[in-house]
């Protein structure tokens, strides 16, 4: 990932690296809507989703079982077509219990306003935010519009089955 462009707007260049002989980039402008806030960055050459950060004034505590709105002092502009996808990051899930509240977290091509997470705490412990923290990840994914129409639907193997009807653990 690169960052290019000066003064408060940028772009980070998302690289699609499924085959690196045929890397796309697709720009992403952001802009720091808090001198505070820091660029998404990727963590790693194979990271599919960059890390995001707080941007908050003072430490935010969350309660057990509670939930805060965290802002990233970032918004993003997407190409038509694409969506940013919120998600949590693996480390705070397992070490701390605290995980993306509506995850995945969707950002519209349209939406111009801050990125924020919604982070719950589900663990036992109040875990405290603090400026800077990596909070989320935010993958860039290509969004396909469909056209909704009634009618019957064809039938299957399946059929209406869910919520564990094809079965838990092999026996």
């Amino acid at each position: 990932m690169t960052i290019t462009g000066p003064g408060p707007a940028a772009a980070i260049t998302a690289v699609s690296t499924a085959d690196p002989a045929m890397a796309a980039e697709t720009p992403v402008r952001f802009v720091k809507l808090n001198p505070a806030a820091q660029a998404p960055v990727y963590g790693s050459r194979g990271a599919a989703g960059a890390d995001i950060r707080a941007c908050v004034a003072g430490p935010v505590t969350i309660a057990p079982f509670g939930r805060s709105r965290i802002p990233t002092g970032l918004a993003v502009e997407l190409p038509e077509g694409f969506e940013a996808q919120v998600r949590p990051r693996s480390g705070l899930a397992d070490k701390y219990g605290v995980t993306v509240l509506n995850s995945p977290g969707t950002i519209d091509s349209d939406y111009r306003g801050e990125v924020a997470v919604i982070l719950v705490n589900l663990g036992n412990d109040s875990f405290t935010v603090q400026n800077g923290d990596r909070i989320a990840q935010m993958v860039i994914a290509p969004v396909t519009r469909v056209r909704f129409t009634e009618g019957a639907l064809a039938a299957t193997e399946r059929g209406s089955g869910g919520f564990g009807s094809t079965g838990f653990r092999d026996t």
